[in-house]
């Protein structure tokens, strides 16, 4: 049953040319709109977007910034908001930044320009904080990247907890010398990076961190550099999907094998990481759900303005592979 205006007016004891007013920001009393917000919120009423995005002069399309579209993860989550934005009957203009904040800024002033319906974005650190001061007429959704509290609706998985996983997981297998190595562009490595330190701190175990530009040939240079400085190192925790694949292809290169010589563990569960050795743990992220609640965010945006801002933090999932617990 399709729900319409009449229905959200009917639920706030309301005319419907009033719903109309509040849905296009249009000036009502703080109370009569906390009213319709509500009853909004109650039917699940949808706006209809292509409508109020043509009376606006709006386009019908969704505007998605992702920092590496190399890197599987990006793929997959512009691959969900597609989805869901095409059931919506809207397009979706994709834009590449490789973690550039030049470029990122160039993007953002083209959303401006095309006059897009609402952006979703994962963006470089000085971005998010560059966006947290700027003025957009219309909604920004932040996706796997933090920004400054209150600023915009986000969606994050818990980076700390999900690096504490990880730690917890090799030093339950005895080991007790771990590297990281973490990308140098985004709140999401930061984060990841502080769960690192503190789980080591944790088991008394001193940190072996190292900030790289997040690609698989600076990890894979990075790994060898900490190899050569005769650091004793047993296991290696990767920040990302490509971080993960430099450290394999470096291990390998150096006659490593996994696990007798080396366990490393990271993020994403691509395929391949069930193929390397023994296979290797790694925490799954909900990619398609971050991407679906990225959209259902950005409606709800659409439809209630004045919402406070939103932080939605989603779980990874710990997929253990390797080398079994010790007896």
């Amino acid at each position: 049953m399709s729900i319409g205006i009449k229905d959200v007016a009917k639920a706030a004891g309301v005319s419907a040319a009033t719903v109309s007013r509040v849905l296009g920001s249009g000036s009502v009393s703080p109370d009569l709109r906390d009213k319709v917000e509500a009853a909004v919120r109650a039917t699940g009423y949808r706006p209809n977007l292509s409508a109020r995005r043509l009376r606006s002069q709006h386009s019908r399309t969704i505007g998605l910034i992702v920092s590496d579209i190399a890197n599987p993860f990006f793929t997959e989550l512009s691959r969900a908001v597609e989805m869901a934005a095409h059931q919506a009957d809207l397009r979706v203009m994709l834009c590449n930044t490789d973690e550039n904040p030049e470029r990122e800024a160039l993007y953002l002033e083209m959303m401006q320009e095309e006059r897009i319906t609402g952006l979703i974005l994962a963006p470089t650190s000085v971005g998010a904080a560059r966006i947290a001061t700027m003025d957009f007429d219309f909604p920004v959704i932040l996706i796997d990247r933090a920004g400054p509290l209150g600023a915009h609706d986000e969606v994050t998985i818990d980076n700390a907890e999900s690096a504490r996983l990880l730690v917890e997981h090799l030093v339950a297998r005895g080991h007790r010398h771990i590297a990281g190595i973490f990308g140098n562009t985004s709140s999401t490595a930061a984060a990841r990076h502080e769960g690192y330190v503190a789980a080591m701190a944790a088991h008394g175990l001193p940190p072996h961190a190292q900030f790289v530009a997040p690609t698989a040939e600076a990890a894979g240079a990075a790994f060898m550099r900490m190899v050569e400085r005769s650091l004793r190192l047993d296991a290696v925790l990767a920040s990302n999907g490509l971080i993960l694949l430099g450290v394999v292809k470096a291990s390998k290169a150096m006659g490593l094998e996994m696990p007798r010589d080396l366990s490393v563990v990271g993020f994403d569960n691509e395929t391949w990481t069930d193929l390397v050795g023994a296979g290797i743990t790694v925490i799954e992220q909900p990619v398609a759900e971050i991407g679906r609640t990225a959209m259902a965010l950005l409606f709800e945006r659409l439809a209630c303005p004045h919402l406070p801002p939103r932080r939605v933090v989603l779980s990874g999932r710990l997929v253990e592979r390797g080398m079994p617990r010790p007896a």
